[in-house]
This record gives C-alpha cells, structure tokens and sequence, in this order.
C-alpha cells in the first residue's frame, strides 16, 4: 500500500496520458459504451488529481498542457463542426462572404471555390452545409488565420486551430488564477476547469473555440475589478466577437457602475424599548458619473462589434445571421431538459411539436430571469456577479430547445469563482448526450436526457440547501 500511496500521482497521470490518446485517435462517437467507461475513468483520475496534495500548482500547470497535447495531431472525431470552420476561413481568403453564402449552392452547382471543396462538405454534412454560417467576426479570423497558414490541407488546419484553442486555454489559466487570488478564492479552484476531462475533450480534441471566447471574457473581468473599465469593455466586446453568449452578462453589469448607497433609517421604538435605533439599508443612486460610466462601457461593446461586422456587411447580412441564430430557438432540439417538458405538454394538447411557439416563449422567460436578477439581488463584489452570471446562463441553458455538450465550457469557467460545483456535475453526466450518435440515424433516447438533468439538478438542489444553511447569498 505504500508503494501506491507514494506513486499515486503517477499512476493517475501516466493512465490519463493512455486514455487520452485513445480518445484522440482510437475512438468513434458511435462507440458509446466505449466512450462512456473511458469517460468514467478519466474523471475518476481527474478527481483524485485535484483532491491530490502533493501536486504543486505549476506540476498541475504542465499535466493540464500535457493532456491537451495529446491531441496536437488528432482529427476530431466527437464533432465535425471544424470542417465548416476551415471552409468559411477559406471561403473569406478567397474574397467571399461566409455570411451570404451557403456551402451547398457551391457544391450542387459543381463548383469548388476552395481546395479540397468536396471533403469540407461532406465532413460539415447537409445540415451544417444548408444554412448560413452563425459565427462572429473574430471567430471568423480565427478561422481566416488557419486558411492563411494551410490553404489546401486540412490536417494543416486543424493544427492551427488547435494551436489558437491551447494557447486561449493557457490565457485562460494565466488571467483565473491572477483572479482567484485578488478575490481570495484558492487557485486550485482553476483546475476544475483546466484538468477537466470535458474542457479537454471537447474544447482542444473537438475544436470548439470557446476558449478563445473565454478567454476574453476572464481577462475583461480581471480589468475590470481592477477598474479599467474601458479595457474591460474592448475584451469583453471581444468576447462576443467569438462567442454571442456573453451578451446575456450584459445587464448584470448595471450594479457595477450604479452603485447602491447605504442610508441609515430611524425605526420607532417598540413598547417595550424607549431608545430608537438605526437599520441600515441600500438604496440606488442613479448619479451621473454611474450613468454616464454604464452608457459609455455598453456603447464600446457595442460599437466594437458592429465595427467588427462592417467587413462583411451587405443587405443580406442582418437577415440571414438573425435567420442562422433562429434556428437554436425554433428549429433545433437537442439535449434540452424543461423545452422537452412543455414540448410533451404541447403533443398532449394540440397533438403536434410546438416549438416554434415554445422556441419564442423561453427566450422571454430567460430575459423576465434576468432582469429579476439585475435590479433584484445584489450583484456586488465581484464573487456575487459570477454567481449571477452564472445562475442567469444556467436559466438559459434549463429552458433552451438545444444544449450542446461544449456549451456547458462558460459555466464551468463561472463556477471556479463561486461556491458552486454543480456544473462539474454537469461536465460528467453531459457524455449522456452521446448516446443519440450511437444510432443510425441519429436519435435521442430520452431516458439518458432525464438522467443526466435528473443528476444536475439534485445536485443543484442539495448546493442551494447547503448554501441556505450557511447563510449564504446565491
């Protein structure tokens, strides 16, 4: 026993290494019971990692970059969303507009506007291929950059997306922990997102770029807290640029420059007391220098972003991004958990899927959320408007008609600065959602949807009680 105690750490490590270059060129997501022991394994290895206390920081630093490049030469083969990456870089290197044109018009027409035309389409598939691309801008340079670097290999590509993606990651490493301690939270708390098996997984293996959008995000909350709000607003624009989701932390951001002032109100005294005394309560003070602060910060993001856009601008661009992002909310359905509540409910009564009116309701339900959350509870110091940002995504993401694993990469990133762990839960039980690609065609099994948010939700549950009894504030 001694002997394992002493190599512990090594033995996780070396069995990590294993099944992580299984995973990134052994394994097809039609594999799911496969996928799952693996899945298992590595975060029981990733658990006692963490809890272990004789890794140094810096020793978790180099495993964390080890894992990920594992999968440096890898082809994705959980996702093929990157194929569709490498054709809109190309597609804006050779002069077109990836916003007003459609990868399927080109390839039934017979023409290739790009090299290796054919493959892209075929790996993106007709879905991806048959409507327009609902990247931003600097995504879409991201892309570019793999375009300019390896214009005719594909394999080349995905090398420099991956580069892009692990170099995010280790800014994202680098601005949490200069965070965590200004907040006085413990800086082990970064590697619940940077050890984690999903992160790694799906945001290097898979090449997902949220990363890159996170990477904006923490470094624009890190300026902020040190009051460069100006700062703040350009990489948080930039956060947008990659990724629209941190549009919905907008409002959360009214606190931060109108603060609230603490009055002192006089209480007549009761029969029994003769003295008066004073309670202190807070009242919003809508000063001009707040008001002015707020208008400018919100009209930087925006005005970044529109600047952004204006490369790619022509009438048809408003209406077919909108179009593309509609789709999430009317068209799509995956792995949501209360949409497939109210979409039962609808087959009951009016016998047919109602999510074109479900898709316009939740959206609705989540802006009502945010606003309650915005001039309801306290959002200030810092550690209490993560917590908002947090719980406000979740929100979204509960009533959303589509939820894909990768999606879950902003709250975990959330999480390490709150008291909150269930969306490490959440980035264990979310490989149920790959049951769906181990049928032919691809199907949902519903029973694995209910288990996984069946999961995420007690454990939710049992963190909000647990809060509740130490006098907390969620």
């Amino acid at each position: 026993m001694s002997f394992y105690y002493k190599y512990k750490d090594a033995f996780l490590i070396f069995f990590s290494v294993i099944i992580y270059f299984v995973f990134a060129y052994f394994l097809e997501r039609t594999a799911f019971n496969k996928l799952l022991i693996l899945w298992v394994l590595l975060f029981g290895c990733f658990y006692l990692l963490i809890k272990s206390k004789q890794i140094s920081f810096k020793t978790l630093v180099v495993i964390a970059v080890i894992f990920r490049l594992i999968f440096l030469f890898a082809t994705p083969n959980l996702s093929q969303d990157f194929y569709r990456f490498i054709w809109d870089g190309r597609m804006i290197l050779e002069g077109f507009n990836p916003y007003i044109s459609l990868p399927q018009t080109f390839i039934r027409e017979g023409l290739h506007p790009i090299a290796e035309a054919s493959t892209l389409y075929e790996g993106m598939g007709t879905l991806n291929g048959s409507n327009y691309t609902n990247y931003p801008p600097l995504n879409q340079l991201c892309f570019l950059i793999a375009a300019i670097l390896s214009s005719k290999s594909i394999f080349g590509a995905i090398l420099v997306l991956r580069i892009i993606i692990i170099l995010a990651e280790i800014g994202i490493l680098f601005f949490a922990k200069k965070l965590l301690v200004k907040l006085q939270i413990p800086i082990k708390n970064v590697f619940w997102y940077a050890l984690n098996p999903f992160i790694i997984i799906e945001m290097t293996g898979n090449l997902h770029f949220e990363p890159v959008m996170l990477f904006f995000l923490i470094f624009g909350m890190y300026k902020l807290y040190q009051q460069k709000w100006i700062l703040a607003a350009i990489l948080i624009a930039c956060s947008i640029a990659v990724k629209l989701i941190p549009l919905l932390f907008l409002p959360l951001f009214f606190q931060w420059f109108v603060k609230p002032k603490v009055i002192l109100k006089e209480v007549k005294p009761s029969l029994s007391s003769k003295n008066k005394t004073n309670i202190k309560k807070e009242k919003w003070t809508l000063n001009d220098i707040g008001i002015s602060k707020l208008i400018t910060f919100y009209g930087i993001v925006f005005l970044i972003n529109i600047l952004l856009f204006l490369p790619f601008y022509s009438p048809e661009l408003i209406t077919n991004y909108s179009n593309s992002v509609g789709l999430w909310f009317k068209t799509f359905e995956f792995n949501a958990s209360f949409y497939y509540l109210f979409r039962e409910i609808g087959y009951l009564f009016r016998g047919y899927n109602e999510i074109a009116i479900i898709g316009k309701i939740t959206p609705i339900l989540t802006i009502i959320f945010l606003l309650m959350v915005t001039f309801f509870r306290k959002n200030t110091p810092l550690k209490q408007l993560f917590t908002a940002m947090l719980f406000v995504l979740c929100f979204y993401y509960f009533t959303t008609t589509t939820l894909h694993p990768w999606y879950l990469a902003t709250p975990l990133i959330l999480s390490i600065f709150t008291k909150y762990r269930f969306p490490v839960v959440w980035s264990l039980v979310i490989i149920l959602s790959y049951q769906a690609y181990a049928n032919s065609p691809w199907q949902e099994n519903l029973w694995f949807v209910f288990i996984e948010y069946l999961v995420v939700f007690l454990y939710l549950i049992y963190e909000i009680k647990d809060t509740k009894n130490q006098n907390r504030i969620i």
